[in-house]
């Protein structure tokens, strides 16, 4: 057999991949309005995947909406009437900004501290860049 015949033999019995392989699935922020508070209840579980710590999460999501946001038990709190779609847009930009890597795109990273400048470190393909502080 030639070459061509083999590799397309080859590729017959590689299984179809059913999904598109992405293995970075946050789940999304699950929120209400109750008066004229929004609460969202899954905060601690997200911070957990994102592998980052609530407050830091909590001190973005409240600039970005322009409030103030409290721990209340296991769910959060922020003053104001938020869509749930507003709020998952806001968690997205904070996974682009603060969770995933520029140059290799996985969500492997974490924080680190050099000098006084806040770092984000990738473990897939060791860059460092710094990221800009949430006020």
């Amino acid at each position: 057999m030639d070459y061509e015949k083999l590799l397309k033999k080859a590729y017959e019995k590689i299984p179809k991949q059913s999904d598109r392989g992405e293995r970075f699935n946050p789940p999304p922020v699950d929120s209400f309005i109750e008066g004229n508070r929004t609460i969202v209840k899954n905060l601690n579980a997200i911070a957990n995947y994102l592998n980052r710590d609530i407050n830091h999460i909590i001190k973005y999501l409240s600039k970005e909406l322009a409030t103030s946001g409290t721990i209340d038990g296991n769910r959060v709190i922020f003053i104001g009437k938020f869509k749930n779609r507003l709020v998952n847009e806001k968690m997205q930009q904070y996974i682009k900004e603060y969770v995933k890597c520029k140059e290799c795109g996985s969500p492997d990273t974490k924080f680190e501290k050099e000098d006084r400048i806040l770092m984000l470190h990738c473990m897939a393909c060791q860059a460092r860049r710094p990221v800009p502080k949430v006020r």
